[in-house]
């Protein structure tokens, strides 16, 4: 009789796995390396510290799966997100962040990622995620994705955040790390005009009403470093 080989076995068969982890704390980069080595064995692995390194090495290089810190230095994870999913469509990408799932997990998957990993649990749960997304399927923890049915069945209201758009998220992020008007629109050439107008959004969405606001709300809801 023929061995029957598990689900994560088959996915192993089919190595050399290409796995490029985006991070700018070496330590969770190493980490995640030695997590992924002992299930993925023959995996080659990559690495990146911020979103032009993550960018230059997805230009590039194939890769498979990827994880990506959507909090870095430099450009929005949200931004390289999108153009990953535009230079490598066919790579599974699973965010990596801080951030609880309720804040970012909806933006992300319909953006394009094929998961969501806190780094709280990412040392518990990485192998399983980049098992389910080279299997075809998506990875978020069991508890958001009984929110999610929540949220379908209309019983769940919208956290705050999840109601700004990604540039309106961008731009929030850009006040609470210090940056004027004038920095925010040359960083994502915008206006300043334009970039006045998403700051009074975020405001008006936010239940905020100064830019101290704005940074306290960011630094509670850890949206910077």
């Amino acid at each position: 009789m023929d061995k029957i080989i598990p689900p994560d076995k088959q996915i192993a068969a089919k190595l050399p796995l290409r796995i490029l982890i985006v991070d700018d704390h070496a330590i969770v980069r190493d980490g995640l390396k030695q997590l992924l080595h002992q299930h993925f064995q023959s995996a080659t692995f990559g690495e990146g510290r911020n979103a032009q390194d993550a960018l230059q090495r997805v230009a590039s290089e194939p890769w498979d799966v990827l994880l990506l810190d959507i909090t870095m230095p430099g450009q929005s994870g949200l931004d390289v997100l999108k153009q990953v999913v535009e230079l490598q469509p066919k790579t599974k990408i699973l965010v990596l962040t801080m951030h609880p799932e309720d804040q970012y997990a909806v933006r992300v998957l319909k953006t394009g990622a094929a998961g969501y990993l806190t780094k709280e649990t990412a040392s518990e749960e990485v192998v399983n995620a980049v098992t389910k997304v080279l299997g075809g399927g998506r990875y978020v923890s069991a508890k958001f994705a009984e929110s999610l049915v929540g949220k379908l069945n209309g019983k769940v209201e919208k956290a705050p955040l999840e109601t700004l758009s990604d540039r309106e998220y961008q731009v929030l992020r850009a006040i609470a790390a210090g940056k004027s008007v004038k920095e925010i629109g040359f960083d994502l050439s915008l206006s300043v005009k334009t970039v006045s107008t998403y700051r009074a959004r975020i405001l008006k969405k936010l239940a905020l009403h100064t830019t101290a606001d704005v940074i306290r709300y960011a630094m509670r809801e850890k949206l910077v470093d």
